[in-house]
């Protein structure tokens, strides 16, 4: 039962270790990149921890106090709370998406609730998983906690480990695959997956603004972000004044993107031959294809910002989840339509609406499921302390971030604080042996009178 006193320490630890090395976690995550602009891995990795961490850091104590609760009124004057405590050792399985963010911030809320941690960095971003590897070690010299590297036999082994609660980020075929192992150690997990993320503009919406906002998500860190908006519905009159508003605003912040400094790479050719494949595929099923800028091959493993206009759902890129800086434009006749095709698929990980009518933003929210939502902008609920993160259905299931996380890593233990004379009252009522006076009272309370 680590102190406030301890845990904050150790948050100030983790802290401390990521200022220090800023410079050193930025040039780990280009190399495995191959290039990965410095601004989005400080934007999008160091700056969500390090507030996340301040977050945690000053509720900490107070999270920390045995909760009251009311006793049932036959149990008056009793007394009944709950007391958070650590659940003991967590194992986290991060992604290579964004190797820093996937793996700190949940090691933040384990280390906040109290937890020694074992992290897994992922194999295919290994300059970064060996940067932690050496800096914990040194920030967290007894072992609260550790990093295990290696190839993806030791993550299966990993995640069969008998471990208190286990976090795992990933595609939906891993996470299967760690469910199960964890299965056989009842490990509870919190899987936080991915899926096809809808973005969906009402006609009223300006397109201008809508294209700029969903734009700017989509091509973060080249598209590989798995709460990217994954394609986008539009009013079908629309769809080419779309697509303008969306090319303009690619230009305008990434002109000549394959090659412009503040555009990432994919993490490696596989990547972008993929996306080649994702296109090819569309365009020989009838898409209108558009890319933006200089068409493949790029420099590097650069894959060009692209669009895809009359995306079908037999084409491979609105079947399997994107992952690279292609967006899907679909068109759509009347709201319901549109509703429905939402539905038809997988509940996604995030979901985006724009519109400005409070009515049909609330029937919207009341029949759609998603692990999370933004209005009228993307990708930002993720990063708010009080909302927790995560998936439902094949996008995930459980969540973290601030309070959140303390929650799902604690146990909070029930207590009862039983009363001498209710003690002696309750003894009256149920212990042997009964008479009918005992019977009588008993229905009464139950409200069996008049049966």
């Amino acid at each position: 039962m680590p102190s406030a006193d301890e845990r904050i320490a150790w948050l100030d630890a983790l802290a401390s270790m990521l200022r220090r090395h800023e410079q050193d976690f930025v040039d780990a995550v280009s190399a495995d990149f191959g290039y990965r602009v410095p601004m989005e891995t400080r934007l999008l990795e160091l700056m969500p921890i390090l507030g996340e961490i301040a977050y945690l850091r000053h509720r900490l104590r107070r999270w920390m106090r045995p909760r009251k609760v009311a006793v049932n009124w036959m149990f008056l004057p009793s007394r009944a709370e709950l007391r958070p405590q650590p659940l003991g050792v967590v194992g986290v399985i991060g992604a290579w998406n964004y190797p820093l963010l996937l793996v700190l911030s949940p090691l933040s809320n384990a280390l906040a609730a109290g937890n020694r941690v074992m992290l897994k960095p992922s194999e295919r971003a290994p300059a970064t998983a060996e940067l932690l590897q050496r800096l914990l070690m040194e920030a967290f010299p007894d072992g609260e906690a550790v990093v295990v590297t290696g190839d993806e036999r030791l993550s299966a082994g990993f995640a069969a480990l008998p471990f208190d609660h286990l976090v795992f980020t990933g595609s939906t075929r891993v996470g299967r695959a760690v469910m199960r192992a964890a299965a056989d150690n009842l490990t509870p997990v919190t899987l936080e997956l991915g899926g096809k993320s809808p973005a969906w503009i009402h006609p009223d919406f300006d397109l201008a603004d809508a294209a700029d906002r969903i734009c700017s998500a989509k091509f973060w860190n080249s598209g590989q972000t798995c709460v990217a908006p994954d394609y986008v519905l539009v009013d079908e009159a629309h769809i080419d004044a779309f697509a303008r508003e969306a090319q303009r605003a690619v230009e305008r912040r990434w002109p000549d993107a394959a090659r412009n400094p503040d555009y990432s790479h994919m993490l490696d050719a596989t990547s972008r031959d993929r996306m080649q494949a994702l296109v090819e595929d569309a365009a020989a099923n009838g898409a209108r294809v558009i890319t933006i800028g200089n068409a493949p091959p790029a420099p590097g493993n650069a894959y060009p910002p692209t669009f895809i206009l009359g995306a079908t759902r037999g084409m491979r890129v609105m079947r399997e989840e994107i992952f690279g800086p292609l967006l899907p434009i679909v068109g759509y006749r009347t709201q319901e339509e549109a509703l429905a095709f939402v539905r038809a698929g997988e509940r996604p990980l995030a979901f985006y609406y724009f519109d400005r009518d409070r009515d049909r933003i609330d029937h919207v929210l009341d029949h759609t499921h998603a692990g999370g939502v933004t209005l009228n902008d993307a990708i930002f609920h993720m990063v708010q302390h009080r909302l927790p993160f995560g998936g439902i259905g094949a996008s995930g299931m459980g969540a973290y971030h601030g309070d959140a996380g303390f929650r799902v890593l604690s146990h909070f233990k029930p207590v009862l604080r039983q009363n001498r004379l209710a003690a002696c009252i309750l003894a009256f009522m149920t212990k042997p042996p009964y008479g009918r006076r005992q019977v009588r009272l008993l229905r009464w309370l139950a409200g069996l009178r008049g049966e």
